[in-house]
């Protein structure tokens, strides 16, 4: 039956001539950890989950607050105050049964980041600080694990894949983590709701070509500008 499932469920991807039956078993066989359950994980979370990545974790310690909910489209009023990693599980786990979703209810730390990066294929950074970033991608160079990295920022975002197959990593691209209040945020600066769904479905997007071995960047970070939808390639 789960066979049947999963043929009605995922075939308009399985009968794309680059995917195809052997894709969509790579999809189920990967591990996926998406760092940060906010504005760029609830998207990423749900295109990655409904196309068949196989075992998903979710690690976010932060609850939920009525200032996400015009971007974090994964929770509801009704939420307000539970922890997004277990919300964010439960919403998964509906939205595709065929799947396993993990919850690490905790904060990425130098303590924890080896020990809990080393257990997946890849790794997704949907978090909002410096610190948090350059942890993961120091822990994903020394662990060689691929990243797929993000940021946004009132109508712009940023989109790279980093440390795969030989390519770049965060580093090469901005050497040292700046001060944070040198660095514009969302929480003073603000961001259009729909620019997180934007960014972080297009990141998404470039987990599942990893996945499938399809062409993905290598050594090039997008600038997106949704005002003028401008979009730069910049070869780092």
């Amino acid at each position: 039956m789960s066979v049947i499932k999963e043929f009605l469920r995922y075939n308009r991807q399985t009968i794309l001539p680059e995917i195809g039956d052997e894709g969509q078993e790579k999809l189920k066989k990967s591990r996926v950890l998406v760092i940060g359950a906010g504005g760029l994980g609830c998207p990423i979370l749900q295109y990655i989950s409904t196309a068949g990545v196989g075992f998903i974790t979710i690690m976010d310690f932060d609850t939920i607050e009525i200032h996400n909910l015009h971007r974090q489209i994964l929770y509801t009023e009704n939420e307000i105050g539970q922890r997004k990693s277990l919300v964010a599980k439960e919403v998964l786990s509906k939205l595709n049964p065929l799947i396993e979703v993990e919850a690490i209810n905790e904060k990425l730390t130098t303590e924890n980041a080896s020990e809990i990066i080393r257990q997946y294929d890849i790794i997704v950074d949907g978090s909002d600080n410096f610190e948090t970033r350059y942890l993961v991608n120091d822990t994903c160079v020394a662990l060689q694990k691929p990243l797929v990295y993000g940021s946004i920022l009132k109508f712009e975002g940023q989109i790279a894949v980093f440390n795969h197959n030989g390519s770049k990593n965060l580093r090469d691209l901005f050497s040292e983590m700046p001060n944070p209040k040198d660095v514009p945020n969302c929480n003073v600066n603000g961001v259009l709701g729909t620019l997180p769904g934007i960014i972080g479905t297009m990141m998404a997007h470039e987990t599942l070509k990893l996945i499938l071995e399809l062409p993905t960047l290598k050594n090039e970070l997008i600038l997106f500008n949704t005002i003028d939808w401008s979009f730069t390639k910049l070869n780092f």
